[in-house]
């Protein structure tokens, strides 16, 4: 196990720059997740810190060791890539020590570590079939399989479960923190998806055009967002964001004014954006009234499409809402969940 250390890290292709000086401490059994939009950079940092990428500024250190220059096969690092990435003529248990048996490590050692991992990983009954025999969550423990018999420094996880349904989804994210738990690898994970992102990660770095927007606990990124885009990229359904003027009376949008903590008097007079996550509306006969748009029972809780004001947003409610499109109900924020962003910069503003 190893820390990670990026300084100024930047990427260029040719004239073309895509990692604008990207500075990330890793610490020792972290695991720490790259969320962004699709091109935003977070697998091409992977890439660079896999050594599939060669870097045009900046520093790399895995350990003591800055490995700039390094080949991958001296980094101590092991990649799971989204493909699996299995030969197809070889069988599970040789797949996972084919990186030993390549190093030129002893049959008996191989043999251990493969068991070994194949006992963590609940694919003791199937070291004898092809991955053409297998499951695409039973080729995705294999390719984890193949990583940790290697016990390397760093594991680096690249969309590992983007070809899986949702439901394996769920069930391979949970398998992959305990396997992190158990071992204590430090561990980067990239993803495109802010939940597995959440539920995963010691800490979530966050994101766009090859820049870091805000690095942070999940909960940290969730309740404290610094900007309007990390707002709008954590949480799901996303934030909603309304245009308008911070006054003494509360936030006047076109054709509404709704409530504001006391702590944003100060800034009375701005533009601003208010921002509210759908789960933080409750229904309240003293609320503001909004139009219903469209009414998604989801089981456990109510996914309602309302236009407040002018803005059409989103509401989360654990009531069952039986309104139809049309219908107005009412509906209060609450106000110390509400967030305020700059209009012009979109940093936050309380």
């Amino acid at each position: 196990m190893a820390d990670v250390t990026l300084s100024d890290i930047r990427k260029s292709y040719g004239a073309v720059k895509t990692i604008h000086g990207v500075d990330l401490d890793i610490r020792d059994g972290e695991f720490v997740v790259l969320v962004g939009p699709s091109g935003c950079g977070k697998s091409t940092l992977l890439r660079m810190i896999a050594g599939l990428e060669t870097i045009t500024g900046g520093m790399l250190k895995i350990g003591d060791r800055m490995v700039n220059d390094l080949d991958p096969k001296d980094r101590d690092i092991a990649m799971v890539f989204q493909s699996y990435a299995l030969y197809p003529h070889m069988t599970v248990a040789t797949n996972m020590g084919f990186s030993l048996e390549h190093r030129g490590a002893a049959k008996t050692e191989i043999a251990e570590r493969v068991n070994w991992a194949a006992g963590i990983l609940g694919l003791t009954d199937l070291l004898d079939r092809y991955p053409r025999q297998l499951s695409g969550g039973q080729r995705q423990r294999v390719a984890m399989g193949r990583a940790i018999v290697r016990n390397p420094q760093v594991f680096l996880f690249d969309e590992p479960l983007s070809n899986l349904d949702a439901k394996l989804r769920v069930v391979m994210r949970g398998e992959i923190k305990a396997l992190h738990q158990k071992l204590k690898t430090t561990t980067i994970y990239v993803t495109h998806d802010q939940v597995e992102a959440m539920t995963m990660a010691d800490r979530i770095v966050v994101l766009s055009g090859g820049k870091v927007e805000q690095i942070g606990a999940p909960l940290d990124l969730y309740d404290r967002p610094a900007n309007q885009f990390v707002a709008g990229f954590i949480g799901s359904p996303s934030m909603n964001f309304i245009k308008g003027t911070i006054t003494g009376q509360g936030f006047a949008a076109p054709g509404i004014t709704l409530p504001l903590p006391a702590a944003a008097m100060p800034l009375a007079g701005q533009s601003a954006i208010y921002g509210i996550r759908p789960e933080h509306f409750s229904l309240d006969e003293n609320g503001v009234p909004v139009e219903i748009v469209l009414v998604e029972p989801m089981g456990s809780e109510t996914q309602v499409t309302m236009k407040l004001g002018e803005t059409k947003t989103t509401g989360v409610f654990r009531e069952r809402i039986n309104g139809a499109p049309g219908d107005t109900i009412h509906v209060l924020p609450n106000v110390e969940a509400v967030h305020l962003f700059s209009e012009e910069r979109g940093i936050r503003l309380n």
